[in-house]
């Protein structure tokens, strides 16, 4: 099955739906993206915006999910910041936090007030 990312004006994935491999294939048997997304156009009754997404990250960097944004620049699907603090690292397009999360094997929640990482006990 291949997955597709319905996107927003804004590239804001705003839905995520399956369609079956027999769609994408062109008439050489070959897989081809374009196939899914005129599938799409025609199921979806016109909506344009769709992008391939990879289930286990093999390509577009992260599978899609719904407020992920599509960047067209890098060709990869990119998480919802968590934090005002954090930074996107360019190389894995995921978002990191100023101060790395502790290495002792208790559990930790960001404090974004104090940019730290809080001792965060299980009841």
């Amino acid at each position: 099955m291949a997955h597709f990312a319905k996107l927003d004006s804004s590239g804001r994935v705003i839905e995520v739906h399956v369609v079956h491999n027999n769609e994408l294939l062109d008439e050489n048997g070959v897989e081809q993206e374009t196939r899914g997304v005129d599938f799409l156009r025609t199921w979806s009754r016109g909506h344009e915006a769709w992008k391939q997404t990879s289930y286990n990250g093999s390509f577009r960097k992260h599978f899609a999910g719904i407020g992920y944004t599509y960047d067209a620049q890098r060709d990869a699907f990119i998480p919802p910041k968590p934090f005002a603090s954090w930074t996107l690292n360019e190389s894995t397009l995921n978002w990191e936090p100023p101060v790395p999360y502790p290495t002792d094997d208790k559990g930790y929640r960001w404090d974004e007030p104090t940019l730290s990482w809080i001792f965060s006990q299980l009841e």
